[in-house]
């Protein structure tokens, strides 16, 4: 599978429940999202601005992805937020390379990190600044039903550790093609 096929299966509009555990306090909280995941062209504004912020040529760009969630924490606490994400792979190296990532909340933020898709079609996602690293895995266990695990370190240490299910509510169906993938 490649990094668009990833996507374009993932296109939709998703229900997401995430139970992440706080490795330093040992406290479990889930919260329960949606996530509306839409695919965008290599030519759209928001990935040319993207590539252009990290000054990288728009043409080497795979694919760009929007992701837009709204989610209720087991507090009641309200999050909501989205983020652009641009794939430019490696030469020669389709499945794996850069990850530009711009996420915007409360306070826009961005993120690079590296791809890979394995051969077991399971995306690797891994992010770092000077105060976070982050390895997210994602993959399908089926067409409408995709699975996420993430471990986030801060200071050297781990300090969360995450597992995210996630169903297909809607949107974009995956065409045959990456259907088959998953």
């Amino acid at each position: 599978m490649t990094i668009e096929e990833f996507f374009q299966l993932s296109a939709g509009k998703w229900f997401s429940h995430r139970t992440s555990q706080d490795l330093a306090s040992k406290q479990s909280k889930s919260s329960k999202s949606d996530v509306i995941i839409e695919t965008l062209a290599v030519d759209d504004p928001e990935v040319v601005k993207l590539c252009q912020n990290y000054k990288i040529d728009p043409s080497h760009a795979s694919c760009g992805v929007r992701f837009t969630w709204k989610a209720i924490e087991s507090d009641k606490e309200k999050h909501s937020g989205s983020t652009v994400v641009v794939t430019v792979p490696d030469e020669g190296h389709p499945h794996r390379g850069k990850l530009l990532q711009e996420i915007v909340s409360v306070e826009k933020t961005s993120m690079t990190g590296r791809y890979q898709i394995g051969s077991d079609d399971a995306l690797i996602l891994t992010t770092e600044s000077e105060t976070i690293w982050s390895e997210e895995r994602l993959w399908f266990a089926s067409p409408n039903l995709r699975m996420r695990s993430n471990l986030i370190k801060r200071s050297g240490n781990f300090s969360m550790a995450s597992y995210t299910s996630e169903i297909r509510m809607g949107g974009s169906k995956p065409d045959a093609k990456a259907s088959e993938a998953a």
